[in-house]
């Protein structure tokens, strides 16, 4: 029986990677897997591997190797040695091997190509993982689950799941992750750091699948549809959120103050700020207060008149920095917030939020005389007038006074002469 050996690093001799090396006899062959090398030594170190033995074993960590010059590459990792250094950038390396792969970088060379596809490569052993997409073949298996791989650091990747180790670990909060992809993911929380922006409007993403989702947006694309009433969304996770209004056939999530009941917990997430939130942050002009010390520097601001966001558009000028940006979409016509049952748009997600109590019901505003209560704040602080008696809307041509600024409208024709008050209470 034959056994054919699945790593490429010692299918030749250790210079068989360079791509100006002649042709040359191989006389000594491997019986088992049938690999030939130009030196019996490099025949020596090959049949090792069919063994399993490994010899050299660091003292550090416990990792073991076939040859001692692998133990002394490994070791540089432990070190921090790194003699190989790019003129061109100052990027080091371990391996000297590595330092040539990274030169292509700069110099454009891709000298390994694919001859089925045309795919060119820094290196032959990309080449190797290539070529395996077209043969199929996946020489690395996990030994716990069996799924097969490529490409051997796919399969370390993998073997981190069984095994639970977490190498990359984040210099500000001590977080740890399996893969230094999703570090580098995760460090954008740290740094704030958004470097994929919309090419249609000003927003930008700290991932690039976010980005994707908010693009369907301008594209005006809805490819989930709902089986049931056949309503389409442009993201799944609002498709799953209709969803749960059909199945649903009460709101499950309820208020334990006021027994307010949602479809959502996010719904009802929102609600409970309004009964536990502390209003910490008071402010010294007017007594105001608010749940986020943010909240209150935009409203001194009010008092100071300063206004230091301005439209490049229009001029206008803005408190902050958030209504800066909702003002801008009145220019791109841009509303990202739509309403999941009705599909109303809104470029603001307050907005969206005050229009979904149409549907829920929800009317979180109460009098504290009567009982009555409201969707919106606005209005029951209108209905207030109704027990104060206050009519803060008055007329400058005459002494009447109203509660509401629409009365004072109406009655302003009286006196441009647009109409007559006969008019008026017919």
């Amino acid at each position: 029986m034959s056994i054919k050996c699945i790593d490429e690093s010692v299918t030749g001799d250790p210079a068989s990677d360079d791509t100006e090396v002649q042709a040359e006899t191989k006389p000594f062959g491997c019986e088992l897997c049938g690999s030939a090398f130009s030196k019996e030594s490099y025949l020596k170190k090959h049949k090792q591997r069919h063994t399993g033995e490994k010899l050299y074993s660091c003292e550090i960590c416990g990792s073991s190797f076939y040859q001692n010059s692998d133990l002394k590459t490994h070791m540089r990792r432990h070190t921090g040695e790194r003699t190989f250094i790019c003129e061109e950038c100052g990027a080091s390396f371990f391996k000297e091997s590595h330092l040539k792969g990274h030169v292509r970088i700069h110099s454009g060379i891709r000298p390994f190509t694919c001859t089925l596809c045309g795919s060119s490569f820094l290196d032959k052993s990309n080449l190797t993982i290539h070529l395996r997409s077209h043969s199929g073949e996946k020489p690395f298996s996990c030994i716990v689950c069996f799924a097969a791989f490529s490409d051997k650091s796919n399969l370390n990747r993998h073997m981190r799941i069984h095994t639970g180790t977490k190498p990359f670990s984040c210099g500000v909060c001590g977080s740890s992750f399996s893969q230094g992809s999703i570090l580098k993911r995760h460090m954008t929380i740290h740094t704030g750091a958004k470097p994929y922006s919309c090419n249609v409007c000003s927003s930008s993403f700290s991932r690039e699948s976010t980005l994707k989702t908010h693009l369907q947006i301008h594209s005006g694309l809805k490819p989930f549809i709902c089986e049931m009433c056949g309503y389409a969304f442009s993201q799944e996770s609002q498709l799953k959120k209709h969803i749960r209004r059909h199945k649903a056939e009460r709101k499950i999530y309820s208020c334990k103050v006021c027994s307010s009941s949602f479809f959502q917990n996010s719904e009802l997430k929102i609600h409970m700020r309004g009964h536990t939130e502390e209003r910490t942050f008071v402010c010294e002009e007017c007594g105001a207060s608010f749940f986020k010390e943010s909240h209150l520097k935009g409203h001194v601001r009010i008092h100071s008149g300063i206004r230091p966001f301005t439209c490049t558009l229009c001029g206008s000028s803005f408190l902050d920095k958030s209504n800066l940006k909702i003002h801008m979409r009145s220019h791109s016509g841009e509303k990202p917030f739509s309403c999941i049952v009705c599909f109303a748009a809104f470029s603001d997600k307050s907005n969206l939020n005050r229009h979904m109590r149409i549907h829920t019901g929800e009317k979180p505003f109460s009098c504290g005389v009567c009982g009555s209560s409201f969707s919106q704040g606005s209005i029951l602080k209108r209905h207030m007038t109704i027990h104060t008696g206050e009519k803060p809307y008055s007329c400058d041509m005459c002494s009447s006074s109203f509660s509401r600024e629409s009365s004072l409208k109406v009655h302003m024709q009286i006196h441009n002469g647009s109409t007559s008050y006969m008019e008026l209470i017919v």
